[in-house]
């Protein structure tokens, strides 16, 4: 994808020009790109392109290298899976991950929000500085996701430094602690499948969730699981950073806009994930002029069709007031993003409290504004003193 540096003034041009065109993926594997909005939107929605990447093997697949049985538990996502099987799945899980629980949590999501603040000075050295993303944007959704799993507070630390571990590319650590995820999460889940555990967490309702006599198995409970939890950590954490920026850059402000609004703005301008799952297309397809052939792998550009000009006016500008809302942050079609709800509960909490700390912070040094690697977003901020404040 762009270096960052190019972002901001190739993306719209990409959408624009050519919204769809070849690429390559992984380095050496050739795909078609999808980079406008409307045509994004036609393959999110269209069943000749499947999620289902098993046998493909032109490319990395996720859990590549790891044995069976693991890559079996990471992998049996809603991400990987087409109708009838996703259909499936997705309506079983959305048993248990409702709208109602997500807005039940809400008020410890504020709870979890200002103690974090709150905490800062505690970490800060001698100068005042502290790193906001490693102490707030990095531990909220920790905190907040194994909540709503039920995932006991002295094991969350545990279970996000295993997940770092996942993306550190060394295959022996990748493995070992894909093993204690993949275990922790067995034990946890055995846990609630004892008639007497009361918790009314998000992992017993998925233990527990039926359709028509079906539940899932082991290893879609596993998988759900871990999915809700890496994929919502990361991406939250990225977005809670960007508008933090943003913020004390003076690119947000709060005004006329609304929260909601200036979350919605940003997850367009600035969205955490900047291209969604790969997928290969079952027959022929014509798009945008472009003969897509049976076969082919196609990557669609989320953060190119967010900033497509033929659909967004001023399409780089922050503006929290205009009509079309309509990004592409969540994915779109049957794969939209389950976990919206939360990620955007959660991104409204801390960007209201960062407006309420922003008078006492100011960024140490210049940082990346767009950056999609969690491992290196430092956010070093120095804190007023009470003398200064005064």
């Amino acid at each position: 994808m762009l270096a960052s540096a190019d972002r901001d003034t190739r993306y719209g041009e990409l959408a624009a020009r050519t919204p769809v065109t070849r690429g390559r993926y992984a380095g050496d594997v050739e795909v078609w790109l999808i980079t406008g909005h409307d045509e994004i939107v036609t393959v999110l929605n269209d069943v000749r392109f499947s999620s289902d990447l098993t046998g493909q093997d032109r490319i990395p697949l996720p859990g590549a290298g790891l044995p069976d049985d693991l890559r079996t538990a990471l992998t049996s996502t809603l991400a990987a899976y087409d109708p009838p099987d996703h259909t499936r799945l997705r309506r079983l899980v959305s048993h248990a991950f409702t709208a109602r629980r997500v807005q039940r949590l809400r008020p410890r999501v504020e709870h979890i929000v200002d103690a974090l603040l709150a905490d800062l000075p505690a970490h800060a050295d001698a100068a005042g500085t502290v790193d906001l993303m490693e102490h707030f944007a990095h531990q909220l959704p920790v905190l907040v996701i194994g909540e709503l799993l039920g995932l006991p507070p002295e094991d969350q630390q545990q279970w996000r430094t295993s997940a770092e571990g996942l993306t550190s590319g060394d295959p022996d650590r990748v493995t070992t602690d894909a093993r204690n995820l993949i275990a922790y999460m067995r034990k946890a889940i055995a846990e609630r499948r004892d008639p007497q555990y009361a918790a009314d967490d998000l992992l017993t309702a998925l233990v527990r969730a039926r359709d028509a006599g079906d539940r899932l198995t082991e290893d879609e409970l596993v998988s759900t699981a871990l999915g809700i939890l890496l994929a919502g950590h990361r991406t939250t954490a990225l977005l809670v950073r960007t508008m933090a920026v943003l913020v004390l850059t003076g690119a947000l402000r709060p005004g006329a806009a609304g929260i909601p609004d200036l979350v919605e703005e940003t997850l367009r301008r600035h969205g955490p994930a900047e291209i969604g799952t790969l997928r290969f297309a079952r027959e022929p397809v014509e798009l945008a002029g472009a003969t897509i052939e049976r076969g082919d792998l196609v990557q669609v550009v989320l953060a190119s069709g967010n900033r497509d000009r033929r659909r967004f006016t001023d399409p780089d500008a922050i503006d929290p007031a205009r009509p079309d809302k309509a990004h592409l942050a969540f994915g779109h079609g049957i794969h939209y993003c389950l976990g919206a709800a939360l990620a955007r509960t959660m991104a409204e909490v801390a960007l209201a409290a960062l407006f309420r700390v922003a008078p006492r912070l100011t960024l140490h040094r210049d940082v990346c504004l767009q950056t999609t690697d969690p491992r290196s977003t430092a956010l070093s901020v120095r804190m007023a003193t009470e003398q200064e404040d005064n």
